[in-house]
């Protein structure tokens, strides 16, 4: 029996790890990535999610447009990690990514920055023979976004107008869930009303209550039941706030 087994221990192992490997893989989903021919190497600063100069250079600018993953903005500042397939050029790894735009090229689920397209490689000449063929095979998953040291930032959007209109950006949305609502609520009444998404990340609110404010958002895992959190932030924005200032939150999402 053990010469039985010691003989056949090689196919077992083989096994195990083709089975390892197959789990691993199944919670990949299999695609297409092209990349931004005129991204400067990094982001853009026309998305469609309204990030502006700020999602260029997002994670160290690993972004991404997407048109599937977008879905009509709740997919802003979602994470993704990215491996291409070909063993010849790819790393195992490959680059973690942010959703900061619509887009679809040559039936491709993600048009990356061109540093993120690259850093999908084993080495800098491999990122070279990536770009050379502008549209790889690749396998993506949902991941949890992290920005060491850094708490969820409101910026006012320049096209905010005090004290009759305010719209805002949500910057630095860490963790694996998607903002599905927004609260803004007046502190000293503790007043509340249900903000609508305009575009992309930018949520606004006509004729906005006066005196400090705070902005609430409603996370969700996709869960059936228990998948839904409101975070209330810690900091207040202030009762003259002024287009295109930020304001720290002073709150972060938990890392899932």
């Amino acid at each position: 029996m053990a010469q039985l087994l010691r003989r056949h221990l090689p196919v077992i192992l083989s096994l195990i790890l083709f089975l390892s490997k197959a789990v691993a893989d199944a919670n990949f989903t299999v695609s297409r990535a092209a990349y931004y021919p005129n991204s400067d190497t990094k982001g853009t600063e026309n998305g469609a999610c309204e990030y502006g100069a700020f999602g260029a250079t997002l994670n160290n600018g690993d972004v991404s447009a997407s048109a599937s993953l977008y879905r009509d903005g709740v997919g802003c500042g979602a994470c993704y990690q990215v491996r291409c397939t070909n063993p010849y050029y790819c790393s195992p790894n490959g680059v973690t990514i942010v959703i900061t735009d619509s887009g679809a090229s040559d039936g491709t689920d993600f048009i990356l920055s061109q540093h993120a397209f690259t850093r999908m490689a084993q080495s800098t000449d491999a990122g070279t023979a990536l770009l050379t063929l502008g549209v790889v095979g690749i396998e993506y998953r949902r991941v949890s976004c992290t920005y060491p040291n850094k708490n969820i930032v409101f910026k006012i959007t320049e096209s905010s107008n005090f004290p009759n209109y305010l719209e805002f950006e949500i910057w630095y949305q860490q963790g694996n869930q998607d903002i599905i609502a927004v609260q803004l609520c007046e502190t000293v009444n503790l007043t509340c009303q249900l903000l609508s998404r305009t575009h992309g990340a930018v949520w606004a609110a006509v004729s906005p209550p006066s005196g400090p404010l705070s902005i609430r958002m409603l996370f969700s895992s996709g869960a059936p039941r228990g998948g839904e959190t409101w975070l209330v932030p810690t900091n207040i924005v202030p009762q003259n706030w002024t287009a295109g200032a930020t304001y720290n939150s002073g709150v972060q999402v938990q890392l899932q």
